[in-house]
C-alpha cells in the first residue's frame, strides 16, 4: 500500500522520519534542519540539502503539501503574561514555527514526535497548551506513547506522537508487531579495537552488573545511581549521554553502523561524520520502523487502502 503524496520535513536531523513516510510513497518536497553536521548526513543520504533555521524562512517559501511532519525539540513553554493570553502562550517556542506553518499552508495532515516526557513537563501544561493550539487550528488530534520496541527493534524507546487531521478521518495507532530483531542480528562480527574499552572501565561495569552471568550478547546502561542493567535489547539512546552510557557484553560500545541499525536505518544509510557525531545524531533521530508504522495508518485514514 503506497499512495503519491508530498511532505515537508521540518527538524529533520538526519532523515529518520522522512525514510518512514517515503517508504509509503511520500515525496519531500521540503526540508529543514539547523545543524551542520546533521546536515552533511542527511545530503549524503538524500541528495539535498536541508534549509537552514525554520524561524527565519517564511509559510510563503515553502512548497504546498499534504503532511507536515517533525520531530521538533522539547523545549520550556512559557507562557508569556496574562494580557497576551492564549494566542501567545507558545510563543518563543520552536513549536511556535509548526503552528505558523501550519496556519499558513492548512495541510490535510501533521505528525509530530516528541520525548515521552513531554506529556509531564510542567505537570502536564506543556503538552495540553500544544495539543489546545492545534485543536484552536481546525484540527481533530490524537496522540500516543509508542515503543520502538513494539515495531522490530531490540531498542526500548518510548515516544510520544501526535498525529492531526484537518478532516475527522478515522484513526487508529498501529498495531505492535509480532517479531522483534534480536540483538545477535545486528551486533557485527570482526569489531576493531577502537571501540572496546580499557580493562578498567570492564572491571568496574562487571563489578556493578545487576545481573551476573546474563545470557550474551546483552547490552547495559549504567543509571543515575551508578547501577548497571544488563537487557536483551538496548535502552534508548540517547544525544547527550557519555561516551560509554551503553555497553554491549559491558565490554565495546556499539559502532556507527549498529547505532543506525538500533534505529532501523537501511543497510545502506552513508556515514560522513566521525563516531561522536553519528552517535548523537542517533540519539537525537527516530525509530525509522515505528514511525513507518504510523505513516502507513495516517495514508490508510486520508486515502484509504
Amino acid at each position: 500500500m503506497t499512495k503519491n503524496f508530498k511532505f515537508i520535513d521540518l527538524f529533520a536531523g538526519i532523515g529518520g522520519i522522512r525514510l518512514g513516510f517515503e517508504s509509503v510513497g511520500g515525496k519531500c518536497v521540503f526540508s529543514s534542519e539547523i545543524n551542520e553536521d546533521a546536515c552533511k548526513t542527511y545530503e549524503a543520504n538524500f541528495n539535498e540539502r536541508p534549509n537552514g533555521d525554520i524561524r527565519k524562512i517564511s509559510a510563503e517559501e515553502i512548497p504546498d503539501f499534504d503532511i507536515l511532519l517533525g520531530g521538533f525539540p522539547c523545549q520550556a513553554f512559557s507562557v508569556i503574561g496574562k494580557r497576551d493570553g492564549f494566542d501567545n502562550e507558545t510563543s518563543g517556542t520552536l513549536f511556535f514555527e509548526i503552528e505558523r506553518i501550519i496556519k499558513a499552508k492548512r495541510p490535510l495532515a501533521f505528525m509530530l514526535e516528541n520525548v515521552r516526557n513531554l506529556t509531564s513537563h510542567n505537570g502536564g501544561k506543556t503538552f495540553r497548551i500544544v495539543t489546545d493550539h492545534l485543536k484552536r487550528l481546525g484540527y481533530y488530534v490524537h496522540s500516543k506513547i509508542l515503543n520502538a520496541l513494539d515495531y522490530g527493534l531490540p531498542q526500548k524507546r518510548e515516544r510520544i506522537i501526535i498525529v492531526g487531521f484537518s478532516e475527522n478521518v478515522f484513526f487508529k495507532f498501529p498495531a505492535p508487531l509480532i517479531h522483534r530483531k534480536t540483538l545477535k542480528e545486528i551486533l557485527q562480527t570482526d569489531v576493531p579495537r577502537r571501540y572496546y574499552v580499557n580493562e578498567n572501565i570492564h572491571d568496574s561495569r562487571l563489578a556493578r552488573l545487576k545481573i551476573k552471568n546474563f545470557p550474551k550478547p546483552y547490552i547495559s546502561h549504567e543509571n543515575i545511581s551508578k547501577s548497571v542493567t544488563p537487557h536483551e535489547y538496548c535502552s534508548a539512546l540517547r544525544a547527550e549521554a557519555s561516551a560509554n552510557y551503553i555497553l554491549i557484553n559491558d565490554e565495546r560500545r556499539p559502532t556507527e553502523r549498529e547505532l543506525l541499525r538500533l534505529q532501523g536505518f537501511p543497510e545502506d544509510f552513508k556515514i560522513v561524520v566521525p563516531y561522536s557525531k553519528l552517535r548523537r545524531q542517533c540519539g537525537n533521530s527516530v525509530a525509522v520502523p515505528m514511525i513507518e508504522a504510523v505513516a502507513r495508518e495516517m495514508i490508510i485514514s486520508l486515502y484509504g487502502k
